[in-house]
């Protein structure tokens, strides 16, 4: 036989008998563990966020919404003689005619927080009031708004200087009053799918009002959490209002407390998204 011929034959024997070609096989055991583990992360991702939350100590939260209030009404009120949290409807009388066409910020304020209180309340009830996912869905997208608001401030598209009786009417001024109050009606939506309407987040009036009608009002600390939360729902407003109107004196401008807020609704925001479960009723 010829030497190249035998040659090949005796390679061809070798191939017969080194078995199958188990590289493929063993790359594939490898890498169903991998995409096994995959498959659970993002179940539990799934499973986290469509948890209902616990409203317990989301009072928490809720008071830092009123300090929020407190620090961008006292501000934008300075700049535009209207609120977008506490809306009073003293704009649509004409007061103060030394700020002309303050109606139409005040009617435009009360107008986008009606129309932010529809919004949001059908959206928190179409995803589920109290999961996780909605909570923070609702508070991500307020905290875009306020950030927003803060850049085209910031970028001198809106004037957020303190404006002075009888100057030009701009406005422009309409788009940060319409956005901030818009996102301001989120705050109190939340509160009322997490069952703490004792603490509104916007409006103080009330909150005084069921505080001193409480018939228990001089109840020990530990036996009524209501009159607690209305108190320290009063002082974060009238706290972040301080803070605000001194922060925006000192800065001459707006900017800085949008910013501000933008930071805290970043926080409550974030603060959802690992808000403990609520837990199961228990089965008599």
């Amino acid at each position: 036989m010829d030497p190249g011929a035998q040659k090949e034959v005796e390679e061809r024997m070798r191939g017969d008998t080194a078995g199958p070609d188990l590289s493929n096989l063993e790359r594939g055991d490898k890498g169903a563990p991998e995409t096994s583990s995959q498959a659970g992360l993002g179940t539990r991702f799934r499973t986290h966020f469509t948890e209902e939350v616990t409203n317990s100590h989301a009072d928490i939260l809720l008071i830092l919404c009123c300090v929020i209030s407190g620090f961008i009404d006292s501000a934008i009120y300075n700049a535009y003689s209207t609120f977008v949290s506490m809306q009073t409807g003293l704009g649509a009388s004409g007061q103060p005619t030394t700020k002309p066409y303050g109606w139409a910020r005040s009617l435009t304020s009360i107008g986008c927080f009606i129309l932010g209180s529809f919004f949001f309340s059908r959206f928190c009830r179409y995803l589920g009031p109290l999961k996780r996912s909605t909570l923070v869905a609702s508070f991500l997208l307020q905290s875009i708004i306020v950030f927003f608001c803060g850049a085209i401030v910031q970028s001198n598209v809106v004037d957020g200087s303190v404006q002075q009786p009888g100057g030009a009417i701009k406005w422009l001024e309409e788009i940060p009053i319409a956005l901030l109050s818009f996102q301001s009606s989120g705050q109190m939506v939340g509160s009322r799918i997490l069952s703490l309407s004792e603490i509104p987040t916007i409006v103080v009036t009330s909150v005084l009002c069921d505080f001193a009608s409480d018939p228990d009002l001089m109840s020990s600390l530990t036996r009524n959490a209501k009159r607690n939360r209305r108190a320290l729902a009063f002082l974060g407003i009238l706290v972040g209002a301080v803070i605000g109107g001194w922060i925006e004196k000192v800065t001459d401008g707006l900017q800085t407390v949008i910013w501000i807020v933008g930071v805290i609704k970043v926080i409550v925001t974030v603060s959802w998204a690992f808000w403990p479960q609520k837990r199961p009723a228990a089965t008599k």
